[in-house]
């Protein structure tokens, strides 16, 4: 009977068990859950779901947040990574108190559905999210599209515009080179000068030519844009190319009535120096407006274009090399054995249908509207930190004056630095006890904001880093000039019948420096990469010092070679071969390679963004500032030897000459400047950059909100 009831509780036991939750868990109406309708996967099912789109969200954020700080942000990679660190701390460290507070107070559904709305009401996910796309789906620099719109990423800039303006690069560096290379020749053998006289002739010539760029980049900067500049300078380009070739076809106009003549008509020189004089002056609005608005195509604060803007500069250079190689192989085999006439034809013919190609890519291009005068708050800042001389500077940068990211619609902020602490009296804000009434009613002449200090900062600094790269300028303009006369009078036959002409010697520097450019962009860079560490691998000025070593070796080759030349000549009674002279061009190749395009690089980057063409006329001045300082040595150099030997360095004739002490005295004089180099470059400080993200519709710039740190581009 005893077993009996036992066995009846326990089957009622294990009833209840199968229909009721014995566990004190209870069900929504606060009573004891009905195992059938309650629990198990039925409800788990819905807690897995919720789980799914926590993780969705949670991952969406931080996986994605080390790119959000440092492309929206603009934050280093240090304080990045450290920012994404202190949330993933915190996140992580969190569910401890809400695990307390579900366990002790609330219970575990009311703590999830209280963490949810909080979940909900943070919609940084979201706003991520769209910021992100609104990054990659639109160009938000101040750049405007050919209507004047904010430019839609995917239809414009990048390499689908840039192409077109390497293409046009292409044709004008073969019209330079076709006639820049083969100008020496064409003084001594056309119209008759001596070669001191020639040389001369062709530094002050390739001078103008490369300081030009300087007016040309202000006018683009300041009064009428880059692409406008361009389309200009592209038409008296081709009006001087025009009236070159007219001097060989009009009667009136040749060289000479007979085949054969003394001296050449008066008629032909003047055409044909206003000619090379009106291709100086398109040159001069060509060259820094181009290049510019070509970098102006990629964004600075997209990473991704950030990127291929550094592999523009190389790739760009490669284009320049592709011309002049066409013009010192072609163009200059037609000028020696066909006409010059023909040769100016061709390239007439080759820069009128650029100019077609450069029109045809207006749709694609970002343009940036001209922004006044560059100049004027420089000058601006001068007067404000005299006249304040006498105040104490505050080590505070606070206590300086600079405009908010709602007034400030263009451009970058640039962060305080350390150098020149003079000029930050400019920034003082005198008043302080009513600081906001003062800052709205003061003149820029008498107060200067923190970023206008520090681009007058940029460009004094700028100017050892220019005078030190002259050297480098003036053992550039030999491979033009003075190496372009030793193949003329050396034995430059190939087999029994062929005879490269003299400029083409210039093709081992163009090509010695596309195969550079190219081992450069694709070995070293992601080799430096992973040594530095650096996104540039290394930095601008290492660059340029590298390919300022290679010009040094490279003189000192072609004073070996010379001196060689020279004993050859005397014993043989006979030219030597020109093959002697490939090491000396090879070699100034791989230096353009290095500190040409770091030139370019440094001068665009390092300038304030309102300037970048006269950025690229500053960095092209360097070449036409050592030419003229290289005809300043040469009379120097001269006048010295005449009174210690008695004798010129520049005869009439090579043979009578001795350029290798010529090339003696750079070499000397450059391995001196690279020291002084180092020591200027080991002291320079970069462009630190605060971002202001600026939005342009229709030539109204407003101003999209955007954090940024400080970041220093190397």
């Amino acid at each position: 009977m005893e077993q009996n009831k036992n066995d009846i509780e326990l089957q009622e036991s294990y009833s209840d068990q199968q229909k009721w939750v014995l566990d004190s868990s209870l069900d929504s109406r606060g009573e004891i859950p009905v195992r059938a309708r309650t629990g198990a996967w039925r409800a788990a099912l819905f807690i897995i779901a919720i789980e799914f789109s926590e993780r969705l969200s949670y991952f969406g954020i931080s996986t994605s947040l080390v790119v959000y700080l440092t492309t929206i942000l603009h934050q280093d990679l240090k304080m990045a990574v450290r920012n994404a660190n202190y949330w993933s701390g915190v996140t992580t460290l969190m569910p401890l108190l809400g695990g307390f507070v579900a366990d002790a107070y609330i219970g575990r559904y009311a703590t999830v559905l209280l963490a949810t709305i909080i979940y909900l009401m943070n919609k940084n996910d979201i706003e991520l999210q769209e910021s992100y796309s609104d990054q990659q789906k639109w160009v938000l620099d101040s750049s405007l599209d050919s209507r004047g719109e904010i430019p839609v990423r995917a239809r414009t800039g990048a390499w689908r515009a840039a192409l077109f303006i390497i293409a046009i690069e292409y044709s004008e560096r073969l019209s330079y080179f076709g006639i820049s290379t083969s100008l020496v020749v064409y003084l001594t053998t056309i119209l008759h000068q001596d070669l001191k006289m020639a040389v001369r002739n062709a530094n002050y010539w390739s001078g103008v030519t490369t300081l030009m760029p300087l007016l040309g980049g202000f006018v683009a900067d300041a009064y009428i844009g880059r692409y406008a500049t361009v389309l200009l300078a592209t038409i008296i380009y081709l009006m001087g190319l025009i009236l070159l070739t007219l001097s060989w076809f009009i009667p009136g106009l040749k060289p000479c009535h007979e085949e054969v003549c003394v001296e050449p008509r008066k008629a032909h020189e003047i055409a044909f120096f206003i000619a090379i004089y009106l291709i100086s002056i398109g040159t001069g609005g060509h060259k820094p407006s181009l290049e510019s608005f070509g970098a102006d195509q990629f964004e600075d604060d997209h990473p991704e274009e950030r990127k291929m803007k550094m592999s523009y500069f190389n790739w760009w250079s490669a284009g320049l090399c592709a011309g002049v190689l066409t013009a010192v192989t072609i163009v200059v085999y037609i000028e020696d054995h066909i006409g010059w006439g023909v040769a100016g034809i061709i390239l007439t013919v080759v820069m009128a249908t650029s100019l077609l190609i450069f029109l045809i890519g207006k749709p694609f291009y970002r343009y940036r509207a001209p922004s006044g005068s560059p100049l004027t708050p420089m000058l601006q800042v001068f007067v404000a930190a005299i006249a304040k001389r006498h105040l104490p500077r505050p080590n505070d940068s606070s206590l300086l004056h600079e405009l908010s990211r709602e007034e400030y619609t263009k451009g970058r902020f640039l962060s305080r630095t350390e150098k020149l602490k003079f000029l930050d009296k400019a920034a003082i804000i005198e008043n302080r006890e009513s600081e906001n009434a003062m800052v709205e009613k003061e003149s820029p002449w008498k107060l200067a904001t923190v970023t206008k200090v520090e681009e007058l900062k940029l460009l004094i600094n700028m100017i050892p880093i220019w005078f030190f790269t002259l050297a480098f300028g003036i053992c550039a303009t030999q491979s033009t000039t003075f190496f372009m006369k030793q193949a003329i009078i050396m034995d430059r036959h190939i087999g029994h019948s062929f005879i490269v002409p003299p400029s083409s010697m210039f093709a081992l520097v163009a090509l010695s420096m596309a195969i550079s450019v190219t081992i450069y962009e694709k070995t070293l860079v992601p080799f430096s990469r992973r040594i530095t560490r650096k996104e540039r691998g290394i930095s601008i000025l290492q660059r340029i010092g590298t390919g300022m070593v290679f010009s040094l070796l490279g003189m000192i080759i072609a004073a070996l070679v010379e001196s060689k030349r020279l004993d050859y000549t005397k014993q043989h009674h006979m030219p030597m071969s020109a093959i002697w002279l490939a090491p000396q061009f090879l070699v100034i190749g791989i230096a353009d390679a290095f500190t040409l395009v770091g030139l370019q690089e440094y001068f665009y980057d390092q300038v304030p963004d309102s300037m970048r063409s006269l950025g690229i006329g500053l960095y092209l001045s360097v070449v036409g500032a050592a030419s003229f300082v290289n005809n300043l040595l040469m009379t120097v150099t001269d006048r010295l030897a005449e009174e210690i030997s008695g004798k010129s360095l520049f005869g009439k004739d090579l043979n009578s000459s001795r350029l290798d002490r010529f090339y003696w005295t750079l070499a000397a004089l450059t391995a001196a400047n690279i020291c002084f180099f180092v020591f200027v470059a080991r002291r320079y400080t970069y462009k630190s950059v605060q971002s202001s993200v600026a939005v342009a519709d229709g030539g109204d710039d407003v101003e999209t909100p955007s954090t940024a740190n400080t970041s220093k581009y190397t």
